[in-house]
C-alpha cells in the first residue's frame, strides 16, 4: 500500500481523555446510587456522546425516577473530569510517529467525533497547536463515528484518496468509521475499550510504543 498520510483519532489516541470521563461521570452516578458500569459505557467510546449514542445523563434520570437539573450535571461531570483530563500527557509512542511521518514528509491531520473547541484547547495545551494543519471534527461533519464522514472531509482536506491513507483508532466505532471510509486502519486499544473487539482494523498493536510508523506501514503492505 501507498500511504501518504496519516490521520489519527483524538481522544484516546493523541491523549487519553476517555478514562477520565467515565471515572468522573462513574463518580456522579454513584452519588445518586448507580453504577455505571464500563461494558454500558464503552458503547459511546468513540462517538464524542454524539446523537443517538448512550446518554449518560438521561439514563440516570431513567433510573433514578429523578428530575434532574441535566445542565448542572454535566457541569458537576466537567468539573471532577477537569483535573485528571488536564493532566494528561501525550500516549506512548505518539511523538515518535509524528517525528517519523514529518521526516517522511507525510502530512497527519486528526478525524474526531469531539468538537473543534475540545481538540485545539488540548492541541495547545499539549505544544501541538500548529503541528495537524486539518482537523475534521463534528463541527464540520454534524456526525459522529461510526460514520466516515470526518475521515472522508480529512482525506479530501488532505488531497489524498481514501485508499492512500493510514488511520489510528482506539475504539470499535472509531476502526468502523475508517474502514468504511476507504482507510487502511491500525487499532491502539486503551485501558478503557481494550475489552472490545477491533478486529476490524487491518493491524492491533497494544501501543505505538511497540512500533514504527515505517514498520507498521511494511506490515501493511505485506
Amino acid at each position: 500500500m501507498a500511504v501518504r498520510a496519516v490521520i489519527f483519532d483524538f481522544d484516546g489516541v493523541i491523549v487519553e481523555t476517555e478514562e477520565p470521563f467515565y471515572l468522573a461521570w462513574r463518580e456522579v452516578w454513584a452519588s445518586f446510587g448507580q453504577d455505571l458500569a464500563l461494558d454500558e459505557w464503552a458503547t459511546c467510546i468513540g462517538t464524542g456522546l454524539g446523537p443517538g449514542t448512550f446518554d449518560p445523563v438521561s439514563e440516570l434520570v431513567r433510573r433514578t425516577g429523578l428530575d434532574l437539573d441535566e445542565a448542572e450535571i454535566r457541569a458537576r461531570t466537567r468539573q471532577v473530569a477537569a483535573p485528571l483530563v488536564h493532566s494528561s500527557t501525550l500516549r506512548p509512542g505518539v511523538a515518535d510517529w509524528l517525528g517519523e511521518a514529518d521526516a517522511a514528509g507525510l502530512p497527519v491531520a486528526i478525524a474526531s467525533s469531539s468538537p473543534r473547541s475540545w481538540i485545539e484547547e488540548h492541541l495547545a495545551r499539549l505544544d501541538l497547536a500548529t503541528r495537524f494543519p486539518v482537523v475534521a471534527c463534528f463541527d464540520d461533519c454534524g456526525v459522529t463515528k461510526p460514520d466516515p464522514a470526518s475521515y472522508l472531509l480529512a482525506c479530501r482536506q488532505l488531497g489524498i484518496t481514501p485508499r492512500e491513507g493510514l488511520a489510528v483508532e482506539d475504539s470499535l466505532h472509531g476502526v468502523k468509521a475508517a474502514k468504511n471510509a476507504g482507510l487502511a486502519c491500525v487499532g491502539v486499544p486503551t485501558a478503557m475499550p481494550a475489552h472490545l473487539d477491533l478486529s476490524l482494523a487491518d493491524l492491533v498493536l497494544p501501543s505505538l510504543a511497540e512500533a514504527t510508523l515505517a514498520g507498521t506501514i511494511e506490515r501493511l503492505a505485506a
